[in-house]
């Protein structure tokens, strides 16, 4: 890692670190004294979660996986609490997994939250994130992400993979800032080939749970870490941000001479803008992915260098329909250099043009959600849709039909590679 950055994450550490002893110091310490007990600090502990059985099979056969897309019985269940100093929250998933025969646990979050001062806010632990503009279109929201469940048919809650960090939000009269530091890399969780197929570059072939991908995740606390940062305010009606993460790829950017995936250094500099745009609104995203491990694009075995571009637009087109369309471009950095060490037919193109679509219209009263999530890519010529029905019988039971179709005219592009992983599926949920 280049020393500016180095030098830039040990300070946010010492930062954070100062700001969670002044959390501590502040918290109960100062107020436990006055309670007859600890625990009387505390409200009364609050439980939800929900019981959901989902199907899904594929739509054709799959040489390459399962004939279910998904099977499983999960159970989530949620609890908080909070007292005067902080509120906490814990959520987790149990779930047996008929595809792969086995019972699964996840920890979603779980997580302290305390306002050591009027100006900060201090969040630790385990926790979903999230900020930029995009709507399932990702530029400088760089934590995790986990494709391979929204694939399969898994809720779409699922599409936000945890992490283990400290969020630090500062509130001040020239702009708001927000700085996360996860002290061990937290990669997407992204297609192995366990339950989605996917193009093997090595190969040259489409491969699946038979032959999954092998990787080399990093994994060392404080040294394999990130760090995200962004700082944001209300300029008239429209919302500025600017961003900045010091990490790693999130998913596989190189391979080692073995062909083992590997995650090179990555630092991410961008902003954005958000506000009216005559009936609706629109947002403009940008982002300078610096893959500083190969910065002049010379190493065909690390990602370039990339530009990325987001322009989007949301509108209420009728009484509970509304729609969002999106133009995301990809440029690779550096492609003269890229294409001398690629000349195959599987190379990469130099821009990378995707339109999506996505419409949500609520009926009967809001029972019935339907709703349409689409991408196409004309560069690439493939594409994938998600439509999905919704229908709450009670405030307590809901079914859910949806589907997952690829299409692609080539087997190695983003969307192409998964054509045979097209399936339709089914879930009924029981929230308490």
């Amino acid at each position: 890692m280049n020393g500016g950055t180095c030098f830039l994450q040990a300070g946010i550490r010492w930062a954070m670190t100062a700001c969670l002893i002044l959390a501590v110091w502040a918290g109960p310490g100062a107020r436990v004294c006055r309670a007859e007990s600890f625990w009387d600090q505390f409200s009364p502990l609050q439980f939800q979660g929900f019981v959901e059985t989902r199907v899904g099979c594929h739509t054709q056969d799959n040489a390459h996986e399962e004939e279910a897309s998904v099977l499983e019985t999960r159970v989530q269940g949620e609890l908080s609490t909070s007292t005067d100093w902080a509120r906490f929250k814990y959520k987790g998933d149990v779930w047996y997994d008929g595809v792969q025969e086995e019972v699964i646990y996840d920890t979603r979050e779980a997580w302290m939250i305390t306002r050591p001062l009027d100006e900060l806010d201090l969040k630790v632990g385990r926790q979903i994130l999230t900020w930029g503009t995009g709507d399932l279109v990702f530029i400088n929201d760089l934590f995790p992400k986990d494709w391979q469940s929204f694939y399969i048919g898994r809720d779409a809650e699922y599409l936000k993979a945890p992490s283990d960090s400290v969020k630090v939000s500062g509130f001040f009269e020239l702009l708001n800032l927000d700085m996360v530091y996860t002290p061990r890399f937290a990669a997407d969780r992204f297609i192995t080939g366990e339950y989605v197929s996917y193009w093997d570059g090595n190969t040259r072939a489409l491969a699946g749970n038979e032959l999954q991908l092998e990787y080399d995740q990093p994994d060392n606390w404080f040294e394999d870490d990130e760090l995200a940062v962004r700082a944001y305010r209300t300029v008239g009606a429209y919302e500025v941000a600017l961003y900045g993460y010091w990490g790693l790829w999130k998913c596989p950017g190189g391979q080692d001479e073995s062909g083992k995936g590997l995650f090179p250094g990555l630092d991410v500099y961008g902003g954005s803008v958000r506000g009216p745009l005559g009936p609706g609104i629109g947002n403009l995203e940008i982002g300078y992915y610096h893959s500083w491990e190969d910065p002049d694009g010379n190493d065909p075995l690390i990602n370039n260098s990339e530009m990325r571009y987001l322009a989007g637009y949301t509108q209420e087109i009728a009484k509970n329909l509304t729609g969002s369309m999106q133009y995301y471009v990809e440029q690779i950095l550096d492609y003269d250099h890229y294409r001398k060490d690629t000349e195959d037919e599987y190379a990469r193109d130099n821009w990378r043009h995707v339109a999506t679509l996505q419409l949500t219209w609520l009926l009967m009263n809001q029972d019935l959600d339907l709703s349409l999530e689409g991408y196409y890519s004309p560069s690439d010529l493939d594409a994938y849709l998600r439509p999905k029905i919704t229908y709450k019988y009670t405030d307590h039971l809901t079914q859910e039909i949806g589907a997952n179709i690829f299409w692609g005219e080539r087997e190695h592009t983003t969307f192409g590679q998964h054509q045979d992983d097209t399936n339709v599926f089914m879930a009924l949920r029981y929230s308490f």
